[in-house]
């Protein structure tokens, strides 16, 4: 007899932490005949909200699990229900391609579980690297627009894809505010340095003006200020005084493409949870 295959559901829920709250929606798993494949959860006492992410597998009527579960959180609380599957995003660059062809490579060979619908550039340079993992590349060029045409011509194209996520791999545009209020914590930035320090541009050349002793990088959500959205990942490398701006661009490349990877592949997987301008990864 060949078994069910039990599809796999990720539960995210924030709320006000309470005594007795863990028993109550293990209980309301149970009653649902779930399984609790992993549990991470946390509580911040500054706050007291309560964080938890279950991977779940069992076969249910998911929208009366939703409602059971209203019944015993806390007032104001947030539950999401996501399921694993293979993400879909558009990949936003200028003219850098180490971050771009890291994705392409893992997004072929499987390391990373999402599919690259489209490149789009403000420059045509990435086009054939793009076009050689059979990605469709968007040129549009900025020359003569606003940055408000600019950006409603690349919302035009992406929304094309509808992707789940957009990634800035390199992309040296600001956005407007207007663009990133279309797509509320769905754009995902890689920076050139360990924020807050040097936002903005030529950042290895300003850490290089302050005799910096290690660079890094930064991965974090899109907001309406440059460079402040919630931080998802970040890591860093000791320099010593010997590192000119070209070596230190050179071992920050290998960063942003690690700490960019890194990011997504929590994002997709439903590890992050936004509060306020902050993340929590469980």
């Amino acid at each position: 007899m060949q078994l069910e295959i039990q599809p796999r559901k990720i539960l995210k829920i924030i709320c006000t932490d309470s005594a007795g709250l863990l028993a109550k929606l293990t209980n309301i798993f149970y009653n649902h005949q779930l399984n609790i494949v992993n549990n991470r959860e946390f509580v911040d006492h500054t706050t007291s909200l309560f964080f938890m992410r279950t991977e779940l597998e069992g076969v249910c009527d998911n929208q009366i699990f939703l409602k059971d579960l209203d019944t015993i959180l806390p007032k104001g609380s947030q539950r999401e229900l996501h399921f694993l599957k293979r993400y879909k995003i558009v990949i936003l660059v200028s003219q850098e391609s180490h971050c771009l062809g890291d994705l392409l490579i893992q997004s072929t060979y499987g390391e990373l579980d999402v599919d690259i619908a489209a490149v789009i550039g403000s420059h045509e340079k990435l086009r054939n690297l793009a076009e050689s993992f059979d990605i469709p590349f968007v040129f549009l060029s900025p020359k003569g627009c606003t940055r408000l045409d600019q950006d409603n011509n690349i919302a035009s194209s992406i929304d094309v894809y509808q992707p789940d996520y957009i990634v800035l791999a390199k992309y040296m545009r600001i956005l407007t505010p207007e663009f990133v209020y279309r797509y509320p914590n769905k754009i995902i930035n890689i920076h050139h340095s360990c924020l807050p320090a040097f936002i903005g541009a030529r950042p290895y050349h300003q850490a290089y003006e302050r005799g910096v002793k290690m660079i890094g990088a930064t991965a974090h959500y899109v907001n309406h200020k440059l460079d402040a959205g919630p931080i998802i990942m970040q890591d860093m490398m000791h320099i010593d005084h010997s590192y000119v701006v070209a070596d230190m661009i050179r071992a920050g490349r290998d960063i942003e493409k690690n700490v960019l990877s890194r990011a997504l592949h929590l994002v997709l997987t439903q590890r992050v949870f936004i509060h306020g301008n902050r993340t929590i990864l469980l």
